[in-house]
């Protein structure tokens, strides 16, 4: 190691180097709280004042993160949130933790990650190690954010130090989180990776080093790419199991995930949602078409996926098609709004594009009910969860599951209500004869008769 690297690599062991986290969201808040838990000294910096609000009274917004444990570090003084980008200088690492949608044209958005590392080399200096997190196409590390730091005068691996290093975060998930989930780092140089490794190693159990940014960046689109092809798989098998009649794509899922190896279990539903699974696939075949190369396959998984939800609206249709009332007069309840199970993440939530595409063919009596989310917009429609009465659901023409919650009692929301579609298989532990003839389920190649 050069001596900047050495001098950054005794702070890291010490405990005395300053880390910083660009973007407060469910990647950045949760790892700068695990290196203020672990003594750094740690500043995190949003430019959304809402977050910073509730900082600053010591309260936490991200499901995954204990509120005890954001409020500990705050109290103590070694994490703090701020605005803006003073003080950067005194930083030693700088992780950008930024979001990177895509545009209307689904091409890579990465005005975030851009003006982070603007701002970053304002205030630039010799020995700072910044590690890009967000999720990407390969060469961003090298291609944008390595040029606007050397635009400083400054060199990679001699002056400054340059990585990626992508987020595994699984909003809801109990068992993983920042802390014992393996991560990947890939650095600019030999002392870029090294050193990003060692800051990693302060709050995470284990860390693989690989030979490059572009290395990283590429394995974190496969992370995602892979379930979304392997949905789009079971996707399109439901469909096809619901057009021949007579099987029921979850039983042979079920059935196929006995086998002890070479198989990994992926189950159909309303589409796909979060961050990063149905924007991936676009961010790669944006660059790949750089190379007149087309990920055909790829694309056509996501598209896929994206059909999902006009298969459920498809579903509604036909149900309303067998009542005696209109779509503009029947009163759609949809169950969950979040874009999985136990969480409060609506981004690109596939039930919201639901209840929008009902909108758009003439409901107007939606309403949704979810423990976890308050209110949400969908399409031009502002809606608050309204509590799962008994009232609410006799008062329903068909209840929709979208989002499985352990919270909701499927035994008696089937016994209660008119008619259930269910698009997740939360309905699969009932067995009653009576009340399985009250359910529609997604891919079971069955159609209610009426």
């Amino acid at each position: 190691m050069t001596g900047l690297a050495q001098s950054l690599a005794g702070k890291l062991r010490s405990k005395e180097a300053k880390v910083g986290v660009v973007g407060l969201g469910y990647v950045g808040l949760p790892l700068a709280v695990e290196f203020a838990s672990k003594g750094f000294t740690t500043v995190g910096i949003d430019l959304d004042d809402r977050k910073i609000a509730l900082l600053a009274d010591r309260k936490n917004y991200i499901q995954d993160i204990p509120d005890a444990r954001v409020a500990e570090v705050l109290a103590n003084g070694t994490f703090r949130a701020q605005s803006n980008y003073n003080g950067v200088e005194d930083l030693d690492v700088i992780y950008i933790c930024v979001p990177t949608p895509f545009t209307d044209n689904k091409e890579p958005d990465l005005t975030f990650i851009r003006s982070a590392s603007e701002q970053i080399a304002k205030h630039l200096r010799n020995g700072q190690l910044i590690i890009l997190k967000s999720t990407t196409y390969p060469n961003t590390t090298e291609g944008l954010v390595q040029p606007i730091l050397e635009a400083t005068g400054k060199k990679v691996g001699s002056d400054f130090f340059l990585a990626f290093s992508p987020e595994r975060i699984d909003p809801g998930n109990k068992k993983f989180h920042t802390a014992n989930t393996p991560i990947v780092t890939g650095g600019v140089t030999a002392d870029c990776t090294a050193l990003a490794v060692l800051t990693n190693e302060q709050v995470i159990e284990k860390v693989i080093a690989v030979s490059s940014p572009k290395v990283a960046e590429m394995e974190k689109l496969l992370e995602n790419i892979f379930r979304s092809v392997n949905i789009a798989l079971v996707n399109e098998l439901a469909k096809l199991c619901d057009r021949m009649g007579g099987i029921n794509m979850w039983e042979v899922v079920e059935a196929a995930a006995t086998k002890p190896f070479g198989f990994m279990p992926f189950f159909p539903g309303p589409g796909i949602g979060g961050h990063c699974i149905l924007i991936d696939p676009y961010y790669l075949s944006w660059l790949a078409r750089k190379y007149d190369f087309e990920t055909n396959f790829i694309t056509l998984a996501a598209e896929t996926n994206e059909s999902m939800p006009f298969y459920v609206r498809d579903m509604v249709i036909h149900e309303v098609a067998h009542l005696p009332k209109s779509i503009a007069d029947i009163n759609i309840l949809v169950l969950g709004v979040a874009f999985k199970r136990g969480v409060d993440d609506t981004r690109h939530s596939p039930a919201l594009r639901v209840i929008e595409l009902l909108y758009a063919d003439g409901a107007r009596n939606i309403s949704y009910s979810d423990p976890y989310v308050a209110n949400t917009q969908a399409g031009k429609m502002s809606l608050a969860s309204v509590e799962l009465t008994d009232a609410v659901l006799k008062a329903s023409d068909i209840v929709l599951i979208t989002t499985d919650h352990t919270e909701y009692d499927y035994e008696h929301i089937v016994r209660t209500a008119s008619l259930v579609i269910d698009t997740r298989n939360a309905t699969k532990n009932i067995t009653d004869t009576k009340l399985r003839q009250k359910i529609v389920l997604l891919g079971s190649g069955l159609t209610r008769e009426n």
